[in-house]
């Protein structure tokens, strides 16, 4: 068989290194559907797993990706035929499954969903598991009542992935967001993403003093967790929710009961790794009608393959702004 271009990991003495390489087709996993890779992104997931931190992969040498779009090369599954675009994000590809910085993939068919037309696949992956779980978190959001109109929406790490994608399809919704950041030299870049306000991150990271504080947010997006996350629920409004996905403050939420018995508060957990298929589909939809594409291009640089493993420390550090898509054939 033929051979493909793609980063593989591989662990010595405890250490985990990637260098591109030629792999042979015959190696990949099984799996229902051959997929030619176009592009892949880079999330703070990917990050942990090049850097080797949390034993998320346990089994090496491993081709590391959580997402990527490409077109199908062989099928065995009758929903998909050899030309058609898909989309792949989450079910552990990357890291329990080889996944999306190569040439190929070979997946299950039930893991991948078609690209709307509206997409390229280069945007898809500016999108990926980020945008992905912003857009989860907005449908999340609306189900649980939030309605433009209705005040304040806050985004916090607004300059990463999640909150990038987050900002601008809550400014298209017709919502005024505040975006919470710690960089506020991109100010000028949220601001073209839709954000109507800034505020300095450092004003939520300290525990909660008190477990109501004033009234300010209709929804908010939290990617950080720990403090901020406590102190976003002290700060919502009566019945307002919070949808919560990610950890970057930490794991810990040092909160108390009140502002759920007091205010009716709601915590959304965000999922996309497990998501079910017809959500994901819907997701997609929604991203392609209400996601601005310019927007979008302002948020994502292009980089080759071999750009991957020294953007994973930085993603890390927070010092990755916006959306990374990589292109595995540079």
């Amino acid at each position: 068989m033929a051979s493909f271009q793609a980063l593989v990991l591989h662990e010595q003495d405890g250490k985990v290194a990637a260098r591109v390489e030629a792999v042979d087709e015959a190696l990949l996993p099984a799996g229902e559907v051959t997929v030619a890779v176009e592009y892949s992104t880079l999330n703070y997931k990917d990050g942990m797993i090049l850097q080797g931190i949390g034993r998320l992969v346990r089994n090496y040498p491993h081709i590391p990706g959580i997402d990527f779009a490409g077109i199908v090369e062989r099928s065995d599954v009758p929903e998909f035929t050899p030309g058609d675009p898909v989309i792949l994000t989450g079910w552990r590809v990357g890291e329990a499954h080889w996944g999306g910085f190569a040439g190929k993939a070979r997946v299950k068919g039930d893991w991948l969903v078609r690209r709307p037309d509206a997409i390229t696949a280069a945007q898809a992956m500016a999108i990926g598991t980020a945008g992905l779980t912003a857009m989860l978190a907005v449908m999340a959001l609306e189900r649980h009542g939030l309605r433009p109109g209705d005040g304040d929406v806050l985004v916090t790490g607004a300059a990463g992935g999640v909150g990038s994608v987050a900002t601008a399809l809550l400014s298209r919704l017709g919502h005024r967001v505040v975006a919470a950041t710690g960089r506020p030299e991109l100010r000028d870049y949220l601001t073209g993403l839709g954000a109507a306000e800034l505020i300095e991150r450092a004003a939520l990271a300290a525990a909660p003093s008190r477990p109501l504080d004033r009234e300010r947010w209709a929804g908010a997006l939290d990617a950080v967790g720990g403090a901020t996350l406590a102190t976003i629920l002290t700060q919502l409004k009566y019945r307002a929710s919070v949808a919560a996905c990610g950890l970057a403050g930490g794991s810990d939420l040092p909160t108390t009961v009140i502002p759920f018995l007091l205010r009716g508060v709601s915590l959304l957990g965000i999922d996309s790794v497990m998501c079910p298929r017809e959500e994901r589909i819907e997701a997609w939809r929604r991203l392609a009608c209400d996601l601005p594409l310019d927007r979008l291009d302002h948020m994502t640089q292009i980089v080759p393959l071999t750009a991957v493993p020294g953007l994973a420390p930085r993603i890390l550090r927070g010092e990755v702004r916006g959306r990374v898509v990589v292109d595995v054939k540079a």
